[in-house]
């Protein structure tokens, strides 16, 4: 019997007056995946992950997630999925241990499983150490440890992530990286991300889909979207390409495939 994925959208729509911002978005996103959504600023990433996690209503069409219909089992969605948005959500002048107190509170954690929970959480995000500092003393890779802390205290069988790792240096978004891989590994949990940075989506996504104008352009692996244009391109090349810019034609990627290589056989 064919699995019933995690998430499926079905002509999902969302208008802002006259702008079209997700555009009968078809997708389905399998239990278990990490599934990367790319694609441009403005592209309807945030707006999907927005309309996913019950933040915002669709204008049109329908959606299932962990099971639920978007619109009429929305208290049911949120008890099955965690969230983690770009801005900040941790508080910096509680502790690290106030906030997910606070989280394991807002989602209804019963009272007498917080504080295994949260030990939990905080071992698995590698943070317990500093559980007691203020938040506002944190580095910001321990913050977004802190965040997906937050987001894990009701064990929620789908993590949405927009923009994990923005504006972390290499070390903070490694760190992420490491313990997000931890998690897929320990509870295959069904991660669906946004982000801009293509190496983070080759390492972390089974499948990637770009997105444009709130439409899917493409959508494979990250493997398969590279072998599309050609020997030696990378997932960067596929964003710039899908996006519009000045390399439409094969040839003109092509050429520039040659010219890094000669570049580096050169010095």
């Amino acid at each position: 019997m064919a699995q019933i994925p995690s998430i499926e959208t079905r002509q999902l729509t969302r208008r802002f007056g006259a702008r079209l911002a997700v555009d009968n978005l078809d997708l389905q996103v399998a239990a278990g995946e990490i599934f990367g959504l790319l694609g441009p600023n403005g592209a309807g990433k945030t707006t999907t992950i927005r309309m996913l996690t019950t933040l915002l209503q669709p204008t049109s069409g329908d959606a299932r997630v962990a099971g639920f219909d978007l619109r009429h089992e929305a208290f049911e969605v949120r008890r099955h999925i965690g969230y983690v948005p770009q801005m900040l959500s941790a508080d910096p002048e509680l502790t690290g241990y106030e906030n997910l107190l606070l989280f394991s509170k807002l989602y209804r954690v019963p009272a007498s499983e917080r504080k295994p929970r949260i030990a939990e959480a905080l071992d698995f995000m590698q943070i317990t150490d500093s559980a007691n500092k203020l938040v506002r003393h944190y580095s910001g890779g321990m913050i977004r440890r802190l965040e997906i802390a937050q987001s894990l205290v009701n064990r929620p069988d789908i993590l949405f992530l927009d923009e994990p790792t923005v504006g972390l240096d290499p070390t903070g978004r490694h760190s992420v990286w490491e313990r997000l891989q931890a998690l897929w590994k320990k509870w295959n949990t069904t991660i669906l991300m946004t982000t801009h940075y293509m190496d983070e989506a080759e390492a972390l996504c089974h499948r990637v889909a770009f997105i444009q104008l709130g439409r899917i352009m493409e959508l494979g692996t990250p493997a398969e979207l590279k072998a599309k244009l050609g020997p030696g391109a990378t997932l960067d090349d596929v964003f710039i390409h899908l996006s519009g810019s000045e390399q439409q034609e094969a040839d003109g990627f092509h050429s520039t495939i040659g010219e890094r290589r000669s570049i580096q056989r050169h010095g």
